[in-house]
């Protein structure tokens, strides 16, 4: 696999490219060299992509999924006997939960660009197990005929999956496979984990900066080995004992200190621009020198990030849910969707307020609301009631008359 993505990069391939034979989601190639060598392993010890990463794969992860039936009038009502509901809700194979397989596929999703699953059924054509694949151990084919074959690595085999049988989930890219946002990051990471590496040594090496020992005499060989042992502390290691440095020695340093190269400022960047290719505010990864134009309080920042960030996402899942595991016949008659209530719930008392206005305006019955609430049904309150203050004036003089 190696061997090929590098011809393909080499002839200026890529994931934007879409020709017969393998499928890349890399660029095809980099305009300069990255920093450091970045691998998934390493890019994730750094703390904002972790954090970016562990912010949109639980979050999804979290979201219960319904499933509804929907009428000719658009009207949609919760179908809990529907084959995929105890599966998408249960467990998804004999290893995972639902939330812990979606968490494996979105965290491959958001670094990789793509996720896989195979797909399990029974005697009857239903689906009974998704079961994820590792997205660096697949290979996407396109066939002459149009169809797509899946080569994946395991172990010192390989198996070769036909189209209906893998759920593929992917970003934005060639429509055959998606781009890897680690792998176009790739230079924005390597500048953090340099930087990371950078504090890393001088943390190391007790904050000393490497310098020149100057001398006034040419030295002999022996001479010169004996004082670099015997200041070798000056630019290396923990010690803090003191030198004295006799007979004209001059000590200089040659090195830059964190203040000069600005490598607090530099980190801080790299977390913002590192948040910018996942698309989450870098004050939600708790970076508090952050702003946002979103707005100020929590409230307004999570609704921005839901719509810009998380939406795309889900939209994604739910589509490819919708076509992807659902029989042929039932697609427009049954949707699959992400239950967003907990995620966008807003407070008691916002609640009240719209519960109070929903119920007094005629749109759901007390019952209704309480329901909503978890709160036991009041007996005679399933009827819709609607306020009556706002009356024509000729209405109040009739029935002054009258009395």
């Amino acid at each position: 696999m190696g061997v090929i993505r590098s011809l393909i990069n080499f002839v200026g391939g890529g994931g934007v490219s879409r020709n017969k034979g393998q499928q890349s989601s890399s660029p095809g190639s980099y305009p300069v060299a990255s920093a450091v060598n970045v691998t998934l392993d390493s890019a994730m010890q750094l703390s904002a992509v972790w954090a970016c990463v562990r912010l949109i794969t639980e979050t999804i992860g979290s979201m219960p999924i319904v499933i509804y039936d929907v009428a000719a009038d658009g009207t949609k009502t919760k179908n809990i006997n529907h084959p995929l509901n105890k599966l998408l809700n249960g467990k998804m194979n004999k290893w995972q939960t639902r939330q812990e397989f979606i968490e494996t596929l979105t965290y491959q999703y958001v670094l990789q660009g793509n996720a896989y699953s195979v797909k399990q059924r029974n005697s009857k054509g239903e689906i009974i197990a998704l079961v994820p694949l590792m997205t660096p151990q697949m290979e996407v084919d396109l066939q002459d005929s149009g169809e797509v074959l899946y080569h994946y690595t395991e172990g010192s085999g390989r198996r070769i999956y036909a189209q209906e049988t893998v759920w593929h989930n992917k970003l934005f890219g060639n429509g055959i496979i998606g781009l890897s946002p680690l792998a176009y990051a790739r230079n924005s990471i390597g500048v953090g984990q340099a930087a990371e590496q950078a504090t890393t040594n001088i943390y190391k090496n007790g904050g000393k900066p490497s310098g020149l020992l100057m001398l006034d005499k040419v030295l002999k060989p022996d001479q010169r080995k004996k004082i670099k042992e015997n200041f070798e502390e000056m630019t290396s290691g923990t010690s803090d004992r003191l030198f004295v440095l006799e007979a004209d020695m001059k000590f200089e340093s040659v090195s830059l200190s964190p203040t000069d190269i600005e490598l607090l400022s530099s980190r801080r960047f790299q977390i913002e621009d590192i948040c910018r290719f996942f698309g989450v505010p870098s004050i939600l990864v708790n970076d508090t020198q952050a702003s946002t134009a979103w707005g100020s309080g929590i409230a307004q920042i999570v609704q921005g990030f839901y719509k810009f960030g998380l939406r795309p996402y889900l939209a994604r899942y739910e589509a490819s849910m919708n076509v992807n595991l659902l029989e042929v016949k039932e697609r427009g008659k049954i949707s699959i969707e992400f239950d967003l209530s907990q995620f966008l719930e807003p407070t008691y008392a916002e609640r009240v307020k719209s519960g109070k206005e929903s119920v007094t305006g005629g749109l759901i019955s007390p019952n209704e609301w309480r329901a909503k609430e978890q709160l036991p049904a009041k007996e005679g309150a399933d009827c819709l009631i609607v306020q009556q203050q706002m009356v024509p004036i000729e209405t109040i003089k009739t029935t002054m008359t009258e009395e």
